[in-house]
């Protein structure tokens, strides 16, 4: 251990024996950033999770606060990290809060004692810290020590890159010359420490251990399709110890697994933040996973960074993930305080495509960009709603453009108006053509482990450029036999295949106007009835039928999508007494209309012809909720001189923003329809996304 100071290495030996007992030691690396924080005051630790990271700046703010010194702030992503880490915090007798989307009603109680000097430490999103009131408090706020948890955030070399961490180089910027500042990841190769280095002051201590987890028995499942992957893990979960996590790469893939589990006895939660609509039922699996109430909790990389459970038995990834950094991310969440876990790598037909999705909308483009700035400046700002309303732009994509322009100082926000700042703009496209190519360059890499007849824990390790690690001689590979069976049987499989095909899904009917130039806002003056969705487009089974037909050279849907589609509407039909078939009018082809008059012949039901469509732009071409309101608002009406039966089933082939559906339904209930059912053979929507 290399000491300069021996007075800290009293005080901080004291602390941690407090803490774990009279024989406790630091682990090698610890206390040496414990001290460089405290003498050099920037600091970067690159450390394997299980390490202990937390522990340096819990030390470091008890050193500090006995000293006379401001608060710690610690900027963390994830409120479950915020949890784990104030409850070992409390243990030192630190006082702590958080603030966060969950503690916005006690902020201004929150700042008064911060600014009063009766909190030592802080955990604060970065959202949090860049509103309003919590900048203008800043102010005037004494800070001891800066904290950038999962800093590989602030890098979008990174795996997780946030623009809302990318604006702490702001904050760095303000801070006094003398305030420590430790950022801290488990997570970061070569270039990503590189680029933390550059922002962080070339003078930055880095403290970079050895990666190799000894805990983890590795093992890569060459399966494609989702059906044997479901089979695989129904019949293996009761096999594993414990309880575990499975990730997926996206939420409906969370949903749809947890369910699968659930409906064949297999106690098992979706999991996907806990931020946002979602925010009670995740926080809800979250917990009872945290006390072992469930076999696995099936999430989202949303639960990874810092989450700290130390009895995490297995991992499985259900498909393969962007790059190695992410996935040694994610499986260093298991066998943190036992000897043994287990980690299952799958792969399947559907990864790149999820995956080149991520990476190919990771930036915002240059025509979207400009066209942005050039509304703000015609207008002299505007909101992110009337941005929407003006651009046939996807509303996701705005907001990210908007975020990025936001880190580079070309526009600033006031209450919800955003305006063009004295800064010109200036599209990074090298930077953002090289991020690219290094991320597509990792997912092959990410297929080069799949591939590997080598060590899988060492060919981890050294695709972190850490080159200190042999041969685990845990992993299926070393062993020379698989961990488990790769080979699944009939019995689960036929389940699996059965789940798949027999899933349905529900359209939520739209109950207000999307703000837009033609229909203004407010609610509907008619509203669908809840419709359904035979599939989603393109999944296993009937998704792939709807994808196949919908542009093969018949032109035609399949027999089989006729009568299953039949199967499942006769008991609604039957229940509602609907009287009638109608479908959703085309221009440029019947591919709609003679699947809905076949299945009317199923279903035993006359097929009306009620609507027609006019020559506006295709629906498709419609990129957000105003632009795919308006479009379908002018396109559709009521043929002239039909007459509208009571109770209506209209008939789609792919259901998307729900818009097409939602208008068709309006013009039957405008004209005498007492209620529309809405049915379509597949979604084909993002709203499942991660």
């Amino acid at each position: 251990m290399d000491v300069r100071d021996p007075k800290i290495l009293l005080k901080a030996s004291k602390i941690l024996r407090k803490l774990y007992g009279r024989k406790a030691q630091f682990r090698e690396g610890q206390y040496e950033a414990i001290e460089a924080t405290l003498l050099h005051h920037r600091t970067l630790v690159v450390q394997r999770t299980g390490w202990g990271k937390s522990l340096v700046y819990f030390i470091c703010t008890r050193i500090l606060r006995d000293q006379g010194e401001g608060v710690t702030l610690v900027v963390s992503p994830l409120l479950v990290l915020m949890e784990n880490q104030m409850q070992a915090a409390k243990k030192l007798g630190l006082r702590c809060e958080s603030m966060n989307s969950q503690t916005r009603d006690r902020r201004e109680e929150i700042l008064r004692s911060i600014l009063e000097d009766r909190v030592d430490l802080v955990f604060i999103t970065p959202e949090t810290l860049f509103s309003e009131d919590v900048q203008s408090c800043l102010q005037h706020l004494r800070i001891g020590l800066f904290v950038i948890d999962e800093c590989h955030c602030i890098s979008d070399w990174g795996h997780d890159f946030r623009l809302e961490y990318s604006r702490l180089r702001e904050v760095l910027a303000t801070l006094p010359a003398g305030v420590p500042v430790l950022a801290t990841t488990a997570t970061a190769n070569d270039r990503v420490i590189a680029d933390l280095k550059r922002q962080l002051g070339e003078q930055v201590y880095i403290s970079r251990g050895p990666l190799t987890r000894e805990s983890l028995s590795i093992q890569v499942l060459h399966m494609p399709s989702k059906a044997e992957r479901y089979a695989w893990i129904l019949e293996n979960l009761p096999k594993l110890p414990g309880s575990g996590i499975i990730y997926c790469l996206t939420r409906r893939d969370c949903d749809y697994l947890a369910d699968f589990l659930q409906k064949n006895g297999v106690s098992a939660m979706a999991y996907y933040s806990r931020d946002g609509e979602d925010e009670e039922q995740n926080h809800t699996a979250e917990r009872a996973f945290q006390k072992n109430k469930i076999k696995a909790i099936v999430a989202t990389v949303k639960l990874g960074m810092g989450y700290d459970k130390g009895d995490i038995a297995f991992v499985i990834h259900f498909q393969m993930p962007a790059n190695i950094v992410s996935y040694y991310q994610q499986i260093g969440r298991a066998g943190r305080s036992i000897d043994n876990a287990y980690v299952f790598l799958m792969s399947g037909e559907e990864d790149v495509e999820i995956l080149r999705y991520f990476i190919e909308t990771a930036f915002p483009k240059r025509e979207e960009t400009l066209d942005i700035i050039d509304s703000i400046r015609m207008h002299e700002g505007m909101s992110l709603a009337e941005l929407a309303a003006a651009l046939n732009i996807r509303r996701s994509r705005i907001e990210k453009a908007l975020l990025f322009l936001q880190k580079d100082g070309c526009i600033y926000k006031k209450d919800a108006t955003y305006y063009l700042s004295p800064k010109p703009f200036q599209y990074n496209e090298d930077h953002y053509r090289a991020v690219t190519e290094s991320r597509y360059w990792e997912m092959a890499q990410m297929g080069g482990l799949i591939a590997t007849r080598g060590c899988y824990s060492q060919y981890i390790v050294n695709a972190l450029d850490d080159s200190t690690a042999e041969p685990c001689g845990r992993c299926a590979n070393c062993l020379g036999h698989p961990l488990l069976p790769e080979q699944v049987g009939a019995e689960a499989l036929e389940k699996a295949s059965a789940y798949i095909n027999d899933s349905v899904l529900t359209i939520e009917p739209r109950r207000h106007w999307a703000v837009s130039e033609v229909t203004g806002g407010g609610a509907l003056p008619f509203v669908n009835q809840e419709g359904i969705c035979l599939s989603r487009y393109g999944d296993p089974g009937y998704g792939q039928l709807v994808s196949r037909d919908k542009y093969s050279a018949k032109r035609r849907f399949c027999d089989e999508l006729v009568g299953r589609s039949a199967q499942i509407l006769l008991p609604l039909i039957k229940e509602n007494q609907i009287q009638a078939i109608t479908c959703v009018p085309s221009l440029r082809s019947d591919l709609v209309r003679d699947f809905a008059e076949r299945l009317a012949v199923r279903c035993r039901l006359p097929f009306a012809e009620l609507l027609e469509k006019s020559g506006a732009a295709q629906q498709k071409h419609m990129e957000n909720s105003a632009h795919q309101c308006a479009n379908a608002f002018r396109s559709f009406s009521i043929r002239k001189g039909v007459k509208v039966p009571k109770r209506v089933l209209l008939v789609d082939d792919v259901v998307d923003s729900r818009w097409t559906l939602t208008i068709c339904g309006i013009r039957l209930m405008e004209n005498g329809c007492e209620a529309v059912w809405p049915f379509a053979l597949a979604d084909s929507s993002r709203k499942a996304g991660t």
